[in-house]
């Protein structure tokens, strides 16, 4: 009777009612499912509140400003630094407008030097001294005709008063009126341009 007893506890404990097993597997799943909702990545993040999203613009708006200005300071420096070199170069070009010229006209100078020397040597002789004379005067000329500086010579021409300036009136020539007669200077132009009237006679 008692060894019955025995064999059948065994089999009691083997056997379950099924609530009891049910119970048992939904324990396992939920011991499961906890695992693996701790295992997840919370999401922390949270949408932007609508006045945050504003800070960011301003922030945004404000580094955009900031850099607009420091286009703008740097672009003022560079056109004042542009305006002072140009105004540079101005003063350069008209202090040494000149060099050019004046690189033409030393030439002639030493020549008239040597011809000068030349005239208060003791064995001096006038046709050497003419001779040098026209040269330097052909020097002369063609300097200053690299700079387009042109006489004005209108002896038998029509008076021009934008070119000349009449200084007499002679009678009883056989020339038409208002002809050049005699040049009594030389004008000259530059460029076109009058840099000084020709003084002449004409007739009436």
């Amino acid at each position: 009777m008692a060894q019955q007893k025995a064999s059948a506890d065994p089999a009691a404990e083997d056997t379950k009612p099924q609530s009891e097993q049910a119970a048992d597997i939904n324990d396992i799943d939920a011991a499961e499912q906890e695992t693996e909702e701790e295992l997840e990545p919370e999401e922390t993040s949270e949408p932007l509140s609508e006045v945050d999203e504003l800070r960011l613009q301003v922030e945004q708006a404000n580094s955009k400003a900031e850099q607009n200005w420091d286009a703008v300071l740097r672009t003022r420096a560079e056109m004042e630094n542009l305006r002072k070199r140009q105004s540079r170069e101005l003063e350069n070009a008209h202090k040494y407008a000149l060099d050019k010229m004046a690189m033409e006209l030393l030439p002639v100078r030493d020549t008239l030097e040597m011809g000068v020397a030349a005239a208060n040597a003791d064995e001096a002789e006038m046709s050497k001294i003419v001779e040098g004379t026209e040269l330097t005067l052909k020097m002369l000329t063609q300097s200053m005709e690299k700079f387009n500086i042109v006489e004005v010579n209108p002896e038998g021409e029509k008076f021009n008063p934008e070119l000349h300036q009449a200084i007499s009136v002679q009678e009883g020539s056989d020339k038409d009126a208002n002809t050049v007669l005699v040049v009594m200077q030389k004008g000259y132009t530059l460029n076109e341009r009058l840099l000084r009237p020709a003084m002449v006679v004409i007739a009436k």
